[in-house]
């Protein structure tokens, strides 16, 4: 999919030119685009799917599972809790295959479903309670202390995004997982132009509370 056009490369990016570069890889998701050529498909294998053809869920699975279990990675950086919510995410397909609207895609609703959960859970205190567990039981050849270090990054990208609007937040998390303009739209279910000012808004949020966490944090 191409690039959209200069609203699409302007203040959607301050935080990657703003933000230290470890925050700006700890906040990227690496998300595939949506495929605007995927509608037919789509819709054939929901209506399969809507009559209980196991095979066209697993078709949808097939086709939608990397992007989505990509983008949770990015939002919990935890392969195992990542799984965990992908699953969740296309078991809520299964129970209630959605009756899209004109204009909506699966992959739009896929990726919605999957933010709100990765954003449920980074809210939470289940990866706390993991990290903990991982500590505890940790082999003895990996040093807990020096990869609870590396993660502090992370940790500290993650906080700042727990401080935003939930809905900033998950501009933040869509904008940087790669999805343009429109497809945040689609996603969000907000006007395409008004994109822009919401991200400009988010981000500068972010990045205020980000510079907050980092000088409020000891110096060792």
């Amino acid at each position: 999919m191409d690039v959209q056009d200069d609203e699409d490369s302007t203040d959607g990016d301050l935080i990657s030119r703003s933000a230290p570069s470890e925050a700006r890889r700890s906040l990227n998701t690496s998300a595939m685009w949506i495929d605007p050529l995927a509608g037919d498909v789509d819709d054939d294998l929901l209506v399969r799917l809507r009559r209980n053809d196991g095979a066209a869920f697993d078709g949808l699975f097939l086709r939608y599972y990397r992007q989505v279990y990509r983008v949770l990675y990015g939002v919990v950086a935890d392969a195992q809790e990542a799984e965990d919510l992908a699953q969740e995410t296309f078991l809520a397909l299964y129970r209630h295959p959605p009756l899209l609207e004109v204009g909506t895609s699966l992959a739009a609703w896929l990726y919605r479903v999957a933010v709100n959960r990765g954003y449920n859970a980074l809210r939470g205190q289940q990866r706390a309670r993991r990290r903990l567990e991982w500590v505890a039981e940790a082999p003895a050849q990996v040093d807990p202390h020096a990869e609870f270090v590396r993660g502090e990054e992370r940790e500290r990208v993650r906080a700042a995004l727990a401080s935003l609007t939930e809905r900033g937040a998950k501009l933040l998390l869509l904008r940087h997982g790669g999805l343009s303009y429109a497809e945040i739209a689609a996603v969000m279910q907000v006007r395409p132009g008004s994109v822009g000012t919401l991200l400009a808004r988010a981000e500068q949020a972010f990045l205020r509370s980000y510079e907050q966490i980092s000088r409020e944090e000891p110096n060792e």
